[in-house]
């Protein structure tokens, strides 16, 4: 990884990276609504309710079922393919790494002369 980040020429591929991490957290974020759906489907006694959480279930498995066709057709998932997904979250920790160790702050914080000022 370039160590001059804050140059966009060095940013190429950023935002396909930043994509595919939104739409597989927006996949997990789904499939914890639908556990949840479920669970409250076995634990409502209205009739009324029970309806209601089923049509919303329907819509969240609905929604995973489009969210995966979309992480298939661009490439940022591979369900019957291990191997492939290995490498893929491979590189993708990777780049996590690299991203944790960039130095984003300075150490030295002090700005005395960078302003003007007046003298005493």
């Amino acid at each position: 990884m370039n160590e001059d980040y804050l140059d966009p020429k060095y940013a190429e591929g950023m935002p396909k990276m930043a994509d595919s991490s939104v739409a597989l957290d927006f996949l997990l974020t789904i499939k914890t609504g639908i556990r949840y759906y479920a669970v409250a489907l076995t634990e409502t006694a209205s009739s009324a309710l029970r309806e209601a959480l089923f049509k919303q279930l329907d819509a969240a498995i609905d929604l995973y079922e489009e969210t995966v066709q979309l992480l298939l057709e661009k490439g940022w998932l591979y369900p019957h393919d291990l191997g492939k997904q290995i490498e893929l979250d491979l590189k993708a920790a990777d780049m996590a790494l690299a991203i944790a160790e960039m130095e984003l702050f300075p150490r030295d914080t002090d700005r005395l002369g960078t302003f003007a000022t007046p003298f005493k």
